[in-house]
């Protein structure tokens, strides 16, 4: 289970669309899923102990970046062949279990991870509301374990592409386990 860094934000890529299904049954679309300032993809999973360590956080902190006009969509990219912890049941589990207040997204044939170039997980795209990318950062100085007191870096760029339409210049990439790409893919 190596450690992997995304690549820095290129700022203003334009996000690629997607169709996926929510553990709820419903199809989400990127115009869908995009908010009144902005949205935030994320792609996560289940068994990831990086996903781990700031998922409590994380899931307050979309909490109020809903409030401030920013969506949020989870993605699941990985293949649960070889991890059953992220099978869609145990998807739907943890979305129910932790009341994610946002889609939780299985991307099963792989494509969107694709599409987006993303390499980890977590792994975060920040848009403004013209689907340009401002943010492809960490969440915070968390590890595999919670850092105490760390500066909310998500949190602080989505709040600031809301106000300007832009993302901060100095980004800090995101660490986390690879996506576990399908044999068949």
């Amino acid at each position: 289970m190596a450690s992997i860094n995304p690549p820095v934000c290129d700022f203003g890529w334009q996000a690629p669309d997607f169709n996926l299904v929510n553990v709820d049954g419903n199809l989400v679309t990127l115009d869908l899923a995009m908010g009144k300032n902005g949205l935030l993809i994320m792609f996560i999973c289940n068994h990831c102990p990086y996903v781990k360590a700031v998922l409590p956080r994380l899931i307050h902190d979309v909490s109020e970046l809903k409030m401030l006009g920013v969506n949020t969509v989870a993605i699941m990219s990985n293949d649960p062949t070889d991890y059953p912890e992220d099978s869609v049941e145990n998807m739907q589990k943890i979305a129910y279990e932790m009341d994610f207040p946002f889609p939780y997204l299985l991307d099963a044939s792989q494509q969107t991870a694709k599409n987006y170039g993303a390499v980890c997980t977590p792994d975060f795209f920040g848009f403004n509301n013209k689907f340009e990318l401002q943010y492809r950062g960490r969440f915070d100085e968390s590890r595999k374990e919670t850092a105490p007191q760390s500066t909310r870096d998500l949190f602080n760029a989505m709040k600031q592409i809301v106000g300007t339409g832009a993302g901060p210049r100095e980004q800090i990439a995101s660490i986390g386990c690879s996506i576990k790409w399908s044999e068949h893919g």
